[in-house]
């Protein structure tokens, strides 16, 4: 597996023990990779080590297999990123916005209409960035960031603050750089709903270490699935399950849920009905990624 961003035991810390600590991310190319966490887990310094704006306390960092130091900064070449606010100059128009970047970068002319088709925004570029809303403004950063064909670009909440058709048209955006124009995106969010639309493998970051990395799939077979169900009498429901030895929890009045272990939901009805007890809903719920990632951080905190 080609890999676009990987590291190894890679740390940096901060007074009062805030960091990222150990840390061994392995993204592979050409994917969308969701990088998930609460506030204060380790996200942004994680982004700002990879981009090469921290120096690490210890560790290696390798984008897309050039280790990235002092000695090597070229790596970076090949990467495009949106960190914190679009820096954009809103007295000029999208197009020159672009041929400012282009300059400093040397790019071919022809490179600024190739990023304003890729980002959807051709039609506004002869308009004035101050006119921009903000699901544009996001647009034309991203085409900043595209202009110099990276490989791999990097995303602090490219979604934050926009409207529901801004949010869909930047999940459509994404999907299209990586599906499309091979580029590994690597985005870090607080959307959770969000990324599960558009990526295909998260990493769970937690206390400023690594929680979980893999496929959304991988993540949910990690857990088992819950079934939720509607009988008459969820009190003895309850005991009779919970003496079978299953973990059932009411989910609201009237309702409850059964993590699936050995039984299938079949039984489980199987053995209400026996027990005399009325059952007049029961289906297979998947987890979202919301859930599993909540999961995931309860679990760090009763650990630590």
């Amino acid at each position: 597996m080609t890999l676009a961003i990987q590291t190894t035991h890679l740390r940096r810390g901060f007074p009062g023990g805030q960091g990222v600590f150990d840390l061994n991310l392995a993204v592979p190319a050409g994917i969308v990779y969701g990088f998930l966490g609460p506030n204060g887990a380790g996200k942004t310094t994680t982004i700002r080590l990879l981009l090469g704006l921290l120096r690490p306390d210890g560790g290696v960092i390798r984008l897309h297999g050039q280790t990235l130091d002092r000695g090597n900064r070229r790596v970076l070449e090949g990467v495009g990123a949106l960190v914190d606010s679009p820096s954009l100059y809103p007295h000029l128009s999208g197009r020159q916005n672009l041929e400012v970047t282009r300059r400093l970068l040397g790019c071919p002319r022809a490179r600024i209409d190739e990023v304003l088709a890729i980002t959807g925004i051709a039609r506004a570029a002869a308009r004035r960035v101050r006119e921009y809303s903000l699901g544009m403004r996001q647009r034309l950063a991203i085409a900043l960031a595209l202009l110099g064909r990276p490989r791999l670009l990097i995303l602090d909440e490219p979604a934050n603050g926009l409207d529901p058709a801004g949010i869909l048209d930047m999940r459509r955006l994404l999907r299209r750089l990586a599906v499309e124009h091979g580029i590994c995106v690597f985005v870090s969010s607080h959307q959770l709903g969000e990324v599960e639309q558009v990526a295909s493998h998260v990493g769970v970051l937690h206390g400023g270490r690594l929680r979980f990395q893999g496929s959304i799939a991988e993540l949910h077979a990690r857990y088992s699935p819950v079934v939720r169900l509607h009988c008459d009498d969820p009190a003895r429901a309850v005991a009779v399950l919970q003496a079978a030895g299953e973990d059932v929890n009411h989910v609201e009045p009237g309702a409850l849920g059964v993590r699936l272990r050995a039984r299938a939901e079949a039984e489980l009805n199987r053995m209400l009905v026996e027990a005399g007890i009325a059952v007049s809903h029961l289906a297979l719920q998947r987890p979202s990624l919301e859930s599993l990632f909540f999961e995931l951080t309860r679990e760090a905190e009763v650990a630590t």
